[in-house]
């Protein structure tokens, strides 16, 4: 098996370096990812970053569904029909990069 932890010479730029996670895993686990980035053509950290990343997203994408009664859904969709002014905390929220785009 590749060792996919080796980067090439142009990614190994030390201005691009941000901080370190430690992970234990399982040897199995660990071949798992191996192999998995290795028929991606990426190195198990590439990897490991960019599926942890996606998930993430989805994570916090998925904060979105929640669950109203009768009641609860007419007066959101009230509050959707007849918005307030935007203040200037809702203002500075909006001008907020997410999360996944720093």
């Amino acid at each position: 098996m590749p060792d996919v932890t080796e980067r090439p010479a142009a990614r190994q730029d030390p201005a691009r370096r941000g901080s370190t996670i430690n992970l234990r895993v399982e040897t199995e686990t660990r071949e798992l990812i191996d192999t998995a980035a290795s028929v991606v053509g990426k190195t198990r950290t590439e990897f490991m970053i960019e599926t942890a990343r996606r998930h993430a997203i989805d994570v916090l994408l998925d904060q979105r569904l929640f669950v109203l009664t009768a009641e609860q859904h007419d007066a959101f969709t009230h509050a959707l029909d007849n918005p307030r002014s935007a203040g200037a905390r809702l203002k500075a929220l909006m001008k907020r990069r997410p999360p996944w785009e720093t």
